[in-house]
């Protein structure tokens, strides 16, 4: 059986395993009876190993101590010596009294004095924090602690006094992971069940209020093709030539790099289009539209009324728009039998590596939140919002090709990937 023996620098102490544990003391003297050699504690004057033969003492490293007898006593002698205390001086903490973790993560912490041969702890509000077996130095554990702030009192002690502090443990939300956004190529685009969204993006007649408003929002991508009618989100009938839909599209010509917003048929609808440059190829940009669920037609003298029902914000700004209508606007209700992104009723598709990320759907107006949701310029967990919301796609993050699945609220419309392939989940977000 090995004695193992050796200073720890971190703690100023002497560490010491044998066949009864392992423990942390200072104030030792080694010496040799008759050939063999004893360790006694000088401070409560007992010894701790008694005439062990020297070959059974080792380092840190495991690897023994030279020499004879006298040889290793001496070794040890000159290690007691540079450690603690035998007389007058108390404990001082020398570590760091702040811990900052993140939800979910493992802490690992290690307690450190001048001259500290006990240490205590107490962790009866931090459940899941312990002690390591054999080193009550080490601290591990809590990644099941929720978010928030936690006290946790903690000595050194020896034998001439304790020193007693509190050590404040941060537990933080985690980095939120964005990795993955979805390209699309000319034919590629997505598909839901709409239905799933008809008390959300539908409606049943011209606007109500508050119960039909809704909120869209989506980082995306342009690609370098020049059409002017690229769809990023349709929702609506198929016959668009009379009935109600849901269109934003990207304006990729050579005067244009822009968002344009149709709400209504091709017959009767109000129309938005953003500056020009406002969405620049190849440089992601936020999006988020609003509509407060208010009349959007027909009247010509209202006309105004129904434009203010909807707000656009790019990179968290509202934006002015050029507004413009056919046949003053739309007054009918808006039937969910499609919903797709990168594709209209029959075309119209993103092309050229166009590529969308993070699209989230609200089932009330929340623009006034715009500030939350453009975070800055960097995608957040929107989970964490004052309001959720009711559908949010990762694209990507957490998906499995072809489908991509729904993480808001109700978490139930899922997309899948047509003319597509796993490649088209790739590693380029905002």
């Amino acid at each position: 059986m090995s004695i193992k023996i050796y200073k720890d620098e971190s703690a100023n102490s002497i560490f010491i395993e044998d066949t009864n544990g392992s423990q942390f003391v200072n104030s030792l003297q080694a010496s040799v009876p008759i050939d063999k050699v004893n360790i006694t504690d000088l401070a409560r004057q007992i010894n701790i190993v008694t005439d062990a033969d020297h070959t059974e003492f080792v380092d840190k490293d495991g690897v023994p101590y030279i020499g004879t007898s006298t040889d290793v006593c001496n070794t040890l002698n000159a290690i007691f010596q540079s450690s603690g205390t035998p007389t007058n001086e108390t404990p001082q903490i020398t570590s760091n009294l702040t811990i900052n973790s993140v939800q979910g993560s493992i802490i690992n912490y290690e307690l450190t004095a001048d001259y500290g041969v006990g240490y205590e702890w107490d962790l009866s509000n931090v459940g899941g924090l312990t002690t390591i077996e054999g080193n009550i130095r080490k601290l591990v554990g809590g990644a099941s602690l929720p978010t928030g702030t936690y006290n946790i009192p903690v000595k050194a002690i020896n034998y001439n006094g304790e020193d007693s502090k509190s050590i404040t443990l941060n537990v933080g939300s985690p980095a939120f992971p964005n990795t993955k956004s979805v390209e699309f190529d000319n034919n590629d685009y997505l598909q839901a069940n709409a239905g799933i969204l008809q008390n959300v993006l539908g409606r049943t007649a011209n606007g109500s209020g508050s119960s039909d408003a809704w909120s869209v929002s989506f980082w995306f991508k342009g690609g370098t093709a020049t059409n002017n009618n690229q769809t990023i989100l349709y929702f609506g009938n198929q016959t668009v030539a009379s009935q109600g839909y849901i269109q934003m599209l990207f304006d990729g010509s050579a005067n244009g790099k822009r968002l344009i917003f149709k709400y209504g048929s091709n017959s009767n609808n109000l129309t938005f289009t953003t500056p020009q440059n406002s969405l620049p190829p190849s440089v992601w940009t936020h999006v988020l539209i609003s509509y407060d669920g208010g009349t959007t037609g027909v009247a010509s003298g209202s006309v105004n009324n129904y434009y203010s029902r909807f707000k656009i914000f790019i990179d968290g700004s509202l934006s002015s728009t050029t507004n413009t209508n056919s046949n003053f606007g739309y007054s009918g209700s808006v039937i969910p039998q499609n919903f797709r992104i990168g594709r209209f009723n029959n075309g119209q598709s993103l092309r050229n590596n166009s590529r969308v990320d993070e699209i989230s759907i609200w089932g009330s107006d929340v623009s006034s939140e715009i500030s939350s949701i453009y975070n800055s310029g960097t995608p957040t967990d929107l989970s964490l919002l004052t309001s959720v919301p009711l559908h949010w796609w990762r694209m990507g993050d957490g998906d499995t090709f072809p489908f991509l699945f729904d993480t808001g609220s109700q978490g139930n419309c899922t997309f899948q990937m047509l003319n597509m392939t796993s490649a088209n989940i790739v590693n380029d977000v905002p």
